[in-house]
């Protein structure tokens, strides 16, 4: 029996279709450094900040292209210094259907303080926040606290009932909050879901169609998330068209060979800054004058031209100060710190100790080879000061370790800091005030009450005019007190296939004043 031309057109028609609807799924590859962090309230390292600012919202995100903060869960807020009241939209719903409420924004709150990770230490000063209604939420600090707005783009919402439905074991009411669920499972109303998750390996995430501002038609339909892969491998994935976008830890030579093979090279810049720190506690960097010695030393413009790509880009531009060049409380572009010999050389002979005595170990992060050069750098710099210097390699969770104790601190540490809200707050409170010694960002263990002082005026002023000026006045007295080597403001670069136009990371009026913000896939635009 034959079958009629009618169902033989029919199922062309169809075979087109099905055809045409595979071939428009587009698929973005992109890695980061492991670990992936997916529990939101753990989240703190770029790989995971990429995963919540995708799969989760907040009240309010950054603005795009200009500093200060837009609605986004909330239609706006109110005020009186030490209260916070939102307005919630109504037509948002999580990932499981459930409806966004007030809530789920308190529990997310209470979620976030009971674990006290990630951080939840932005956090510290809310007393309490409660539902007034179901589209209200109103949050009350202990005292004044200027960044509470930035730090919001840090809170999460989850999606409670799904949370409670999932509690694994556990002491009290809430057992483990959900931690195990939130290990491997989406609990947001983000524009992707998860689809698996393993935080050693890859992270695939698909579009959620049910999201409440729209699917971007162009926006990719799968992402899959690969973490630790080294750099040879993402160079020839690359080069091959299987890979999309890089990491930001490509040695310069790799990026440079990419880019000289047609790849884009996006960049994200004002939001982090390379420190070398100086443990302050135990010779020689117990002394002032010491410090300001190997400052004025160390050779600036090595440091940026070593991480240069090309002409138009490189991995680090001259920092001015404590604060990147373009923060709340930075010193102008063209006040560079500079070298100087003659300076470095005064200040030594200050020094209460003697030059032939002194032997400075420079650590440096195996999981970070750049890091290698910029320790044989200063090694090469200290030593014409007339200075001992020993480079010794650590890797990361060793020098984790060590920091946690003054002691056990490396002479010279290197890290990458950045504001984990846009504010500056973020960024120099947990590395200079005196009660937050011991982390590696802050291995210094810088006691001074005048930084202190300052560090706690700029949580308290009101206006960004007050504000601004604090923090500039901490950044000249951080300048003065040398507790850490300025080295470079950081340029975050990645190398991009031509399959993946990233606005965000490509046109500075669309660029947020947040690490990792520039990552949101629904902003991205995929080619066929």
């Amino acid at each position: 029996m034959r079958p009629s031309l009618k169902l033989v057109a029919a199922a062309l028609l169809a075979a087109t279709s099905i055809c045409t609807y595979a071939k428009a799924e587009t698929v973005l590859r992109l890695d980061e450094s492991p670990v992936g962090e997916l529990d939101p309230a753990k989240a703190s390292d770029y790989a995971d900040s990429i995963l919540m600012f995708n799969v989760y919202d907040t009240l309010v995100i950054p603005k795009q292209g200009q500093p200060g903060y837009d609605p986004f869960l909330s239609t706006g807020w109110e005020s009186t210094g030490t209260t916070y009241t939102f307005k919630l939209r109504t037509d948002v719903k999580f990932q499981s259907g459930n409806p966004l409420t007030a809530d789920d924004v308190v529990f997310s709150l209470q979620r976030m303080k009971a674990l006290g990770a990630g951080l939840s230490y932005l956090f510290e000063n809310v007393d309490k926040a409660e539902a007034t209604d179901a589209s209200t939420v109103k949050f009350t600090l202990k005292e004044p606290y200027a960044p509470f707005i930035s730090a919001l783009t840090r809170l999460p919402i989850v999606d409670k009932k799904l949370v409670l439905e999932n509690l694994g074991s556990g002491d009290g009411e809430m057992k483990d909050w959900g931690q195990a669920y939130l290990s491997t499972h989406g609990a947001g109303s983000g524009a992707y879901k998860v689809v698996s998750h393993n935080p050693q390996e890859e992270t695939v995430m698909a579009k959620n169609a049910g999201y409440f501002l729209g699917a971007a038609p162009k926006a990719p339909d799968t992402v899959r998330f690969r973490y630790g892969l080294e750099a040879a491998t993402v160079r020839t994935l690359i080069a091959q068209g299987e890979h999309d976008i890089s990491s930001q830890w490509l040695p310069p030579e790799v990026l440079k060979s990419l880019a000289a093979s047609g790849a884009q090279l996006l960049t994200e810049k004002g939001t982090t800054e390379f420190y070398v720190k100086m443990n302050t506690t135990k010779a020689p960097f117990d002394d002032v004058e010491c410090r300001l010695a190997v400052s004025y030393a160390f050779d600036y413009d090595t440091g940026v031209k070593m991480v240069a790509i090309n002409d138009r880009v490189s991995q680090g531009s001259p920092a001015t100060g404590a604060v990147p060049v373009g923060m709340l409380g930075a010193l102008p572009e063209d006040q560079p710190i500079k070298r100087d010999m003659a300076k470095a050389k005064e200040h030594l002979a200050k020094c209460k100790y003697k030059a032939e005595d002194i032997n400075i170990d420079i650590s440096w992060i195996g999981e970070v080879p750049l890091e290698e050069r910029f320790a044989l750098l200063m090694q090469a710099n200290f030593t014409e000061l007339g200075l001992k210097a020993e480079v010794k390699k650590l890797p990361w969770a060793l020098f984790s370790e060590q920091v946690s104790k003054p002691e056990n601190t490396p002479a010279i540490s290197q890290v990458f800091v950045n504001t984990m809200s846009g504010d500056p707050d973020t960024l120099l409170y947990s590395m200079y005030h005196s009660s937050a010694a011991g982390t590696w960002m802050s291995p210094e263990y810088l006691k001074d009450k005048d930084v202190d002082a300052l560090l706690q005026q700029g949580r308290e002023a009101s206006s960004d005019e007050e504000r601004s000026k604090i923090y500039t006045d901490l950044n000249k007295r951080l300048i003065a007190l040398a507790p850490s080597i300025f080295a470079q403001d950081q340029t975050a670069v990645f190398a991009a296939s031509n399959r993946v136009s990233v606005p965000a990371l490509s046109d500075p009026s669309k660029a947020f004043a947040l690490a990792g913000f520039g990552f949101t896939f629904r902003l991205m635009e995929m080619k066929e």
